[in-house]
């Protein structure tokens, strides 16, 4: 995500380094350079405009120019106003201080509402400890209903619908009886989506607003659509008073606008963001902590959380101990790709670790299900002792374990390289985090 406003902004940054004391003519190039680049990802003009202004504003400021490091003065101008751009503080979820909390969800068809609704069930399960209940109100599309009820069953999160010819209104209204009698926290209403906005789509969601008086009112937008994003988000809010947006598909925008111009344009917060397609690709939306992926410092707090909640902390301690005594194995690699999986898209958690998101060709290190299961098979095809001695792989055994996985050659070759990379990557890793909170989870100082 932000892949390619990030790596402009570097370089911006890396060559106001380079020029050691600066001058105002200096900070000039560098934000209309910094200002090409936002537009460039798709940022609304008027947001860059702003946002330029208020950073020229701080940094032409004599204590810039007398400071020691002046570039490093620019750059936290830059983050703390990244930072107020996207929030400022974190908004959260709120809650009625009496059962059930009411969530309306509207969006368009294709943002992925019905989904987001689902995650959203689960988030709340996991990090809040509530017991949520999903109500299937969007009755025009076709399987959307079913669609709803398997991701339900899935995640084992209880779906409230109606037979066809039922009203959303009545559906809503009858959901939250039953989640009254039922003792449900939550009531996470799923509306009726269209490929665009209409009158009639309005109106539904209006009046549903207006039957259950939700204590959240939460537009889903694409962030791959950018500009239209916003738009859409305006739309929505001028008629709901919406009170937040959940972001999907950041983990494709490699732009960023609708991200950094929906908060300045609408007024209302980011609450949460999708970055994948599993049930648990739904982060809390720090905005702190994106400005700072944005500027490539990595977000380690986030990289934390992760691994606290899907990694075994007694196995990582065991691997800190192997990596810090190069014992680092393909037995350590495959476990590793069980735990990492568990967390998402490797380039994704590498990106999280300051100075990895500008490493090049990061997208090589490719580890989805179909590039797993052929290293399981190749790793597997392994005697113990190549398992725990790689250096033991040579030409013939290449071929045999090639042979033996129903893979080539190219792929075995491949396998090496990634575990090459991995085993690097692991290095690296502990001394990223030497004096970081990472640094206790992995078991303590390095």
């Amino acid at each position: 995500m932000f892949q390619n406003l990030s790596e402009k902004l570097t370089s911006i940054f890396d060559k106001l380094r380079r020029s050691g004391k600066l001058t105002e003519k200096d900070i000039d190039v560098a934000l209309g350079e910094v200002k090409m680049a936002l537009l460039e990802a798709d940022v609304n003009f008027k947001v860059v405009k702003q946002f330029t202004k208020r950073v020229k504003d701080k940094a032409v400021g004599a204590e810039i120019f007398k400071s020691l490091t002046p570039t490093q003065q620019v750059i936290k101008i830059v983050m703390d106003e990244l930072t107020a751009l996207l929030g400022g503080e974190r908004a959260k979820i709120t809650f009625s201080p009496k059962k059930p909390s009411v969530f309306l969800i509207a969006g368009l068809q294709g943002s992925g509402k019905t989904t987001t609704c689902a995650k959203l069930a689960l988030h709340l399960r996991k990090a809040e400890k509530k017991n949520p209940l999903l109500v299937a109100c969007d009755i025009y599309r076709p399987a959307a209903v079913k669609q709803l009820e398997v991701l339900g069953q899935q995640l084992s999160v209880p779906v409230f619908s109606k037979p066809p010819g039922v009203k959303p209104a009545e559906i809503a209204t009858a959901a939250i009886e039953h989640a009254r009698e039922h003792d449900y926290d939550v009531v996470i209403v799923d509306t009726a989506g269209r490929l665009h906005i209409d009158e009639e789509m309005m109106d539904e969601v209006k009046g549903l607003k207006e039957t259950l008086s939700p204590h959240e009112i939460l537009l889903v937008v694409d962030a791959m659509t950018g500009q239209d994003a916003v738009t859409i988000a305006k739309s929505f809010n001028d008629l709901l008073e919406l009170t937040g947006v959940i972001l999907t598909k950041l983990d494709g925008d490699a732009r960023g606008g609708a991200a950094l111009s929906i908060r300045e344009v609408t007024g209302k917060p980011i609450k949460f963001v999708g970055i994948g397609e599993k049930a648990s690709a739904l982060e809390p939306f720090y905005p702190e902590r994106m400005a700072q992926r944005i500027l490539g410092m990595g977000d380690v707090l986030t990289l934390i959380e992760k691994a606290q909640s899907e990694m075994d902390e007694a196995k990582m301690k065991e691997l800190e101990s192997r990596i810090r005594e190069a014992e680092f194995n393909f037995n350590d690699f495959l476990d590793q790709l069980n735990q990492l999986k568990r967390m998402g898209p490797l380039d994704q958690l590498l990106g999280m670790l300051p100075g990895f998101s500008g490493i090049p060709k990061l997208s090589e290190m490719s580890f989805d299900d179909k590039n797993f299961k052929r290293f399981e098979a190749m790793i597997l095809s392994m005697t113990p002792a190549e398992r725990a001695n790689p250096d033991l792989i040579d030409g013939s055994r290449r071929k045999r374990i090639a042979s033996g996985s129903a893979n080539s050659i190219q792929n075995v070759n491949m396998l090496l390289k990634q575990f090459a990379q991995m085993r690097q990557m692991m290095k690296n890793l502990t001394s990223v985090t030497k004096r970081s909170k990472l640094a206790r989870f992995f078991g303590g100082k390095f």
